[in-house]
């Protein structure tokens, strides 16, 4: 078998840190001496034990989480929380929302289930090109708390800023495609959560930073497995855990470590990011999605404007070494997800497969 790997620009599950791969695979059938696979092990064993327990420590390190902040390591994914927000937040029963793309729009149908949305903001009539700006947001001073979407991933569009909200308002905001990427004050959300399968492992965990005193509200007669006091007394395990994905969340936590942290890893994404956008602010063949000013570093969308050129594009992509560059099928073109394992190289054999595309094409 080959062990040729292609460049997966992957909107997620994405590809993952080859340093990670590689001590995953080493310890696959024998980990940390156990004679198992993690797959393997008991979530109740010593073991195990140590493994979760360095996983959420790296992570508070990484992230800077203060300690008056809980770590929890869920399943059921970004939308099983769009239900828990609010089961667990909404205690006048009103909550402000920001739909800034498809799945904050599908997390403020959600929460209606259970209280009344607000829409602070909306860029869905200029088909969700660009974030609002801190003047545009409608806010409620008696809201249980704000919801964004902190990068949309179909759109390629990113709050570059922690919004600010009446006194005792908390913001909430899901993280799922952007979290890792950079520094950010963990002390301006109340909850900020994320599937892990863009920046953090493999599909299956889902982790929810939540600050203790938003817990203990959460509504009687519903399931107890989206009582996020209840995961925090029970240390993330009433049930067993995704425990192969917090493995790999661990390992990443590792290797961000040893690159130099958040604030290195931001640096690296902002050159990926700012190579490929200067390359596509240079040619008219090419035309980017996003407003210029709500860019997201992590998902690139663009489009040639004929769509019979962009699947041309995206099939002869496949067959120079490159995967997943077609768009979301709900608004075509094509998206370059470039996470934290995207190497520069990556984003280079892109822009020089686009300019080769361009010459044989125009």
């Amino acid at each position: 078998m080959s062990d040729f790997r292609i460049y997966n620009f992957s909107a997620g599950p994405s590809m993952l840190p080859l340093p990670v791969l590689e001590k995953a695979a080493s310890e696959m059938t024998n980990c940390q001496g156990s004679g198992m696979s993690v797959m393997e092990m008991s979530h109740r064993s010593k073991v195990y034990d140590g493994i979760i327990k360095d996983t959420q420590e790296r992570l508070r390190r990484v992230m800077n989480i203060p300690d008056n902040y809980k770590v929890l390591f869920l399943q059921g994914g970004a939308t099983l929380q769009f239900s828990a927000i609010p089961l667990n937040l909404m205690k006048t029963g009103k909550a402000d929302y920001a739909v800034t793309g498809h799945f904050a729009k599908s997390a403020a149908k959600e929460a209606k289930k259970f209280g009344t949305v607000s829409i602070a903001a909306t860029t869905e009539e200029t088909g969700f090109d660009h974030i609002p700006a801190q003047s545009e947001l409608q806010l409620n001073a008696d809201a249980d708390y704000f919801y964004i979407c902190a990068n949309n991933t179909i759109y390629g569009t990113e709050w570059h800023y922690d919004p600010e909200t009446p006194a005792g308002v908390p913001v909430v905001a899901d993280m799922s495609s952007n979290i890792l990427s950079k520094p950010i004050d963990v002390t301006k959300y109340g909850v900020i959560m994320a599937g892990a399968q863009k920046n953090m492992g493999p599909a299956g965990l889902t982790v929810v930073i939540v600050r203790e005193d938003l817990l203990g509200n959460y509504r009687e007669n519903m399931p107890q497995i989206l009582d996020w006091k209840l995961m925090a007394d029970k240390d993330s395990m009433p049930n067993t855990p995704p425990t192969y994905a917090i493995y790999i969340l661990g390992l990443v936590l590792e290797w961000i470590e040893s690159i130099g942290g958040l604030t290195e890893m931001q640096k690296m994404n902002e050159k990926k990011a700012n190579l490929l956008y200067d390359y596509l602010d240079s040619t008219d063949f090419y035309k980017s999605v996003a407003r210029p000013d709500s860019r997201s570093n992590m998902n690139v969308t663009f489009r040639t404007g004929n769509e019979e050129l962009d699947a041309k594009f995206v099939k002869e992509s496949i067959a120079d070494g490159m995967t997943n560059l077609k768009g979301h099928r709900s608004v075509g073109g094509m998206r370059a997800s470039i996470y934290n394992a995207m190497p520069l190289e990556g984003v280079e054999h892109l822009i020089a497969f686009m300019k080769k595309f361009e010459q044989e094409n125009k």
